[in-house]
């Protein structure tokens, strides 16, 4: 089970992120819908062809893969940790995983990318999820996304 850190910092990496250890990433986020579920953030390598693969075909072919999931906090701010193997470029997806089902739903559940760009209705594409990881921590802010009819996903108007 995922463990909370000092500060606030939630993950079972947290202590990458306590000191400046690193390297690891501190995603603060905000505008989550609701505090049901589970949060997630997932570390790719930073390029067409592994962003977003399934994680067992990244670990199969040796490459480096790396998840987090905490259930969600019911009040406060949200940080979350994640390390990184060495520094470098990555690419970081936070999912709020809401069903409690281990596959993402859509229509319910909502995501995120350092970018912040608007996802729209099309898969996210790997410059919005590119992230540069010092040796330290770096932190990233992420608003998180959720389903908005027609125009796609988009960030809700809550202080979530």
């Amino acid at each position: 089970m995922p463990v909370q850190a000092q500060a606030g910092v939630l993950g079972s990496d947290s202590a990458a992120c306590s000191g400046g250890a690193g390297p690891a990433i501190r995603a603060n986020v905000s505008g989550l819908k609701d505090r049901t579920g589970e949060l997630k953030l997932e570390l790719y390598p930073a390029n067409e062809a592994d962003f977003l693969k399934d994680d067992r075909d990244l670990i199969k072919e040796g490459k480096f893969f790396r998840r987090i999931r905490v259930p969600t906090p019911q009040s406060g701010a949200v940080a979350l940790c994640i390390k990184a193997p060495n520094p470098g470029r990555y690419a970081l997806l936070f999912t709020h995983n809401r069903d409690g089902r281990n596959k993402f739903d859509f229509w319910v559940d909502g995501a995120g990318f350092p970018s912040n760009m608007k996802l729209g209705r099309t898969r996210p594409k790997l410059n919005m999820a590119v992230i540069d990881v010092g040796p330290g921590v770096t932190v990233t802010d992420i608003k998180a996304q959720y389903l908005r009819g027609l125009g796609g996903f988009a960030p809700l108007n809550n202080g979530n």
